[in-house]
């Protein structure tokens, strides 16, 4: 016995297929959101333009809706900040402008008390901009200096700006490139584990756990793109977006 489908029903049943697909798109758009990247690009790459607000208008009709700053800097920041907030350019992180020619590696003390200054500023200028990472190479394994010296004498500095990238709300990215240091993924892992709260912290180094206790310091992956930034470890830099920078 066979059922016949004149052509009113078989518009209906598809009309009514039609309107139950679109009414799940939205639940389905929201399980598979992902954060929506930006453009950034160096502030240093900017050759053009007589001012920072100059400098920020030509990157924003190129495409661009943020930079990354050196720190510490002869940047004028009060200058810079206005500029943000006239063309909605947002400063969305800082480099530590001095970790290769002071690292927090050296053998010399003084050298590594430069570069932990240093820092600080890099932590107190991103603060003041409203960006949330500073970019360190925590050090640099060659010229004498081995990998367990570079490891042990970087985390102690490392550990000391802590204070301040909790206290400023900002994040310090390690990277690792170029520096014949940590070329594994598990060795960037322990090394950022081993940070504890500075309420809690001791002089000694505590064993590593699993998960990272420290939010103020987070990892960075070095992608094939320069201008590529991930970050693998805490929350994603500017909460739900995320910037890609070039150099």
């Amino acid at each position: 016995m066979s059922t016949k489908i004149d052509r009113r029903d078989f518009v209906q049943a598809g009309l009514a297929g039609t309107a139950l697909l679109a009414a799940s798109l939205p639940l389905r758009a929201a399980d598979t959101k992902k954060p929506k990247l930006k453009k950034a690009v160096k502030y240093g790459m900017i050759g053009a333009g007589k001012t920072v607000k100059e400098k920020f208008e030509l990157i924003k009709k190129l495409g661009f809706q943020g930079v990354e700053i050196d720190s510490p800097s002869g940047i004028d920041r009060v200058e810079m900040l206005l500029a943000q907030e006239e063309t909605g350019i947002k400063v969305h992180g800082a480099i530590d402008s001095v970790h290769w020619g002071t690292p927090l590696s050296s053998p010399d003390a003084a050298v590594r008390a430069k570069g932990l200054a240093s820092l600080k500023v890099a932590l107190h200028d991103a603060s003041f901009f409203g960006a949330d990472t500073v970019l360190l190479v925590p050090g640099v394994a060659r010229d004498g200096v081995t990998y367990e010296q570079c490891w042990e004498r970087s985390q102690a500095e490392v550990r000391k700006a802590l204070p301040v990238a909790e206290k400023r709300g900002v994040k310090i990215a390690c990277e690792v490139v170029w520096n014949d240091f940590i070329t594994k993924p598990e060795q960037m892992i322990e090394y950022v584990d081993l940070f504890k709260p500075t309420s809690s912290a001791s002089a000694t180094a505590p064993a590593a756990p699993r998960r990272s206790t420290c939010p103020a310091v987070s990892r960075t992956n070095q992608m094939t793109l320069r201008a590529m930034r991930c970050r693998i470890g805490g929350r994603p830099p500017l909460g739900p977006t995320a910037f890609s920078g070039g150099r």
